[in-house]
């Protein structure tokens, strides 16, 4: 079951949520707020991953929410989907390009759409529930998204993907920028172009006219040559770089040809051009119904640093100078703003810590113990140093940090367990096999 926070008064959109949810069967739980204290606190200590946000209703105040949320990277996780009164809020809201916002609706399209965005919630649970406080940066991640030629869809996924791989530290502010440029250009020629078949002159009439292009795509959405038509979005992420590919049911297109012609500015017709001025070394398939793109990514770098541990000093290493060594008294805790760092127990190495894993020194600090290893960086890195009574003082002031370090201690335990179990297991299957072949007759 996931709790979904809806921040909101007017009955009607309460409502349409709450029904979307019952027909999820418990899958999801409406949790309503509507007071201030109570918004913020709920924020605090639950961490939702995603967020309901009226916009529409000035009494709530959504502004100074999103303030709150803003001051605090921990509350980033997940995304914002935003209730606007109407069309003209809607697109101000928009415009503002706000990282943390997946979606922006109005109000009649939100209570129409509500089962919708729940069944995209749960189609797509690996990016946006239960991902962990720290990511696996040495396992490689990949899967697919499949959405209708819906631009409310494509938006989504757009978001979502470029949300995820900034939480997760893949990329900086302007990686994210050019990644969702880039993908959202190819994804709207997915639709209008690949699947509903507009072309250049219908787009450039239709514009010309002044009419919405979102009424056209509906209706070429809806022709009986398009409406089984899908986008298909995968993407591998390694430890060194992120492909992203894009694929329509169209016919696809001369790229060639459109790729070597000049950029003109008109009303339309440089998205593919757009597209490369994002990113570079845009790749498409033989008939060009497909186009996929690659970026470096970020490595051992955090985009986002908590404001309450700002004010503490910053400890800058250089290679293989030592942070702090075993068995000495444990009277700081370190937060790692960038860097490697080797972990050596009895002078034997057992792991490698990166700004995934945020922290250093955390068990014995809490545990008022001395510390249980030697840590070593390994390049160039900073770390935050926090003493221990300016972080009681912290907590006391701030609470839910220290419930989410406890969240945080929790999960390393439980994947230091899991990796336990599977070393045991290879163990087994080893032994297993050196005893079949001692065996009589082997």
């Amino acid at each position: 079951m996931k709790s979904v926070p809806i921040v909101c008064k007017t009955a009607s959109s309460i409502q349409a949520f709450r029904t979307a949810c019952e027909k999820f069967g418990g899958e999801f739980i409406p949790v309503r707020l509507d007071k201030r204290d109570q918004i913020i606190s709920y924020f605090n200590y639950e961490l939702p991953e995603i967020k309901i946000i009226d916009f529409g209703d000035p009494d709530l105040d959504a502004e100074s929410l999103m303030e709150v949320i803003h001051s605090d990277p921990w509350l980033l996780f997940g995304g914002i989907i935003a209730i606007a009164h109407d069309q003209k809020q809607k697109t101000a809201i928009e415009k503002k390009k706000d990282p943390n916002i997946l979606l922006v609706l109005t109000r009649p399209n939100f209570e129409e759409n509500a089962e919708r965005i729940l069944r995209i919630l749960t189609q797509n649970q690996q990016f946006l529930f239960n991902r962990g406080m720290q990511q696996q940066m040495n396992t490689n991640e990949t899967g697919s998204f499949t959405c209708d030629n819906d631009p409310t869809d494509i938006l989504f996924y757009c978001n979502l993907i470029t949300g995820y791989l900034y939480s997760t530290n893949r990329i900086n502010d302007e990686g994210r920028s050019a990644v969702q440029g880039a993908l959202m250009e190819l994804l709207l020629n997915a639709v209008e172009h690949g699947n509903c078949k507009i072309s250049y002159d219908e787009k450039t009439a239709w514009l010309t006219e002044g009419k919405n292009m979102l009424d056209l795509i509906k209706a070429k959405s809806m022709h009986p040559d398009a409406i089984t038509k899908k986008v298909y979005i995968s993407y591998e992420i390694s430890n060194m770089r992120t492909r992203i590919s894009v694929r329509d049911d169209g016919e696809g297109f001369d790229w060639r040809k459109r790729l070597s012609g000049e950029m003109t500015a008109g009303l339309h017709g440089m998205g593919i051009k757009l597209a490369e001025s994002f990113v570079s070394g845009i790749s498409y398939n033989a008939i060009g119904n497909e186009a996929s793109f690659e970026i470096a990514n970020q490595r051992n770098e955090i985009n986002l640093m908590p404001a309450i541990w700002q004010e503490q000093q910053v400890l800058t290493f250089g290679d293989k100078q030592i942070v702090c060594r075993e068995n000495e008294p444990s009277n700081d805790l370190y937060f790692i703003r960038s860097g490697k760092y080797a972990v050596y127990y009895q002078r034997k190495l057992v792991s490698v810590l990166t700004p995934n894993d945020m922290f250093i020194g955390e068990m014995a600090f809490l545990l008022n113990d001395r510390r249980s290893a030697t840590i070593i960086s390994i390049g160039t890195g900073t770390l935050v140093k926090i003493p221990k009574m300016e972080f009681i003082s912290l907590i006391r002031a701030h609470p839910h940090y220290g419930i989410f370090l406890s969240r945080l201690l929790a999960q390393r335990l439980a994947r230091q367990s899991n990796q336990t179990v599977m070393i045991r297991e290879e163990f087994n299957k080893v032994k297993t096999e050196l005893d079949k072949m001692r065996a009589p007759g082997m």
